[in-house]
C-alpha cells in the first residue's frame, strides 16, 4: 500500500496559493459537512477547542474521501502530542507559540524518526495503515509538513533564525496573540498590528519559507495575500454558524 500524497505540501512549494477554514467545532459530522465546501485545506484545532486526538481521528476519517487537506494543530509544542497525531495519520501539524529557533528545532524533531529526531516508532498505527505501508519510517519525511506559528513581538524579532531551521515548511502569523502582545488585546485591527503583519510576511517570504495567516478581516486578508502568504485561513466554523444564527434570528424576531 502507498503512503498518501501530502497534496497541501506539494501546493504550498509550488507556491499555489491555499485558501483554508478554521475547524474548532469537534466532530466527524462538522468535518464532513465541511469537507465538501470548497475549501483546499481545513484546520483540526486543538489549542483553543475540546478537540483532543480522538476527536481529531474521527475528523480525519471524514474528511479522507474529499479532495482537501487536513491540517492539526495539537495544544502545544510538544513531543507526546506531535506522537500522537502523527501516528493518527495526520501529515501536517501546525505548531501554535514557537519563539525562536530553539522551539522550531524541537518541533522538527518531533516530526522526524531517530536518528535525526526523537518521534516513537510503532508499525500498526493508521499512518503506516496498520502496517501495511512499505518502509513507512523510511519514506514518511517527504510527506510530513511542519507550520510553527509566531504570535509575539520576541518570535517576530526571531524569524529570519526560524525559518533557517531545516524541516520548517512554513511560518504561520497568529494576529489576535500578536495584537495582545504588542498591547492591543481590545484593539486588533490597530494600525500597529498591520504593519507588524505585513513586515512578518515579506520577511517569511523572503527568508525562503512559505507564510501563513488566520484573519476573518477581508480587507486584511487582501493585503496578506498581495503580501505573500501562501496558506491563507479566511474563517472560523464556531464564527460562521453564530454569525449565521444571529442574523437569522434577527431578521425574523423583527416580523
Amino acid at each position: 500500500m502507498d503512503l498518501p500524497k501530502n497534496t497541501f505540501k506539494q501546493a504550498i512549494q509550488q507556491g499555489r496559493q491555499q485558501i483554508g477554514l478554521w475547524s474548532s467545532l469537534p466532530g466527524s459530522y462538522v468535518a464532513e459537512a465541511l469537507a465538501g465546501t470548497g475549501f483546499d485545506w481545513i484546520l483540526f484545532d486543538t489549542e483553543h477547542s475540546p478537540g483532543d486526538p480522538l476527536t481529531v481521528l474521527a475528523q480525519l476519517q471524514a474528511v479522507a474521501p474529499y479532495p482537501v487537506s487536513a491540517v492539526v494543530r495539537p495544544a502545544s509544542n510538544d513531543v507526546v502530542l506531535i506522537k500522537r497525531f502523527l501516528d493518527l495519520g495526520a501529515q501536517t501539524l501546525l505548531i501554535p507559540y514557537v519563539q525562536n529557533a530553539a522551539e522550531a528545532r524541537a518541533a522538527v524533531a518531533a516530526m522526524r524518526y531517530p536518528p535525526g529526531g526523537v518521534r516513537g516508532v510503532s508499525a500498526l498505527t493508521r499512518a503506516t495503515r496498520f502496517g501495511q505501508v512499505q518502509n513507512y519510517a523510511a519514506q514518511v519525511e517527504a510527506e510530513l509538513c511542519l507550520l510553527v506559528q509566531v504570535e509575539t513581538q520576541d518570535a517576530l524579532d526571531n524569524i529570519e533564525d526560524i525559518a533557517a531551521v531545516d524541516g520548517v515548511d512554513g511560518i504561520f502569523i497568529g494576529p489576535a496573540d500578536l495584537a495582545a502582545s504588542l498591547g492591543f488585546v481590545t484593539d486588533p485591527s490597530n494600525a500597529a498590528v498591520k504593519a507588524k503583519v505585513e513586515d512578518a510576511v515579506k520577511r517569511i517570504v523572503a527568508a525562503g519559507k512559505r507564510a501563513g495567516i488566520l484573519t476573518t478581516d477581508a480587507a486584511l486578508l487582501a493585503d496578506c495575500i498581495t503580501w505573500g502568504t501562501t496558506f491563507t485561513a479566511v474563517g472560523v466554523d464556531a464564527g460562521l454558524l453564530t454569525k449565521s444564527a444571529v442574523a437569522l434570528a434577527k431578521q425574523f424576531k423583527r416580523l
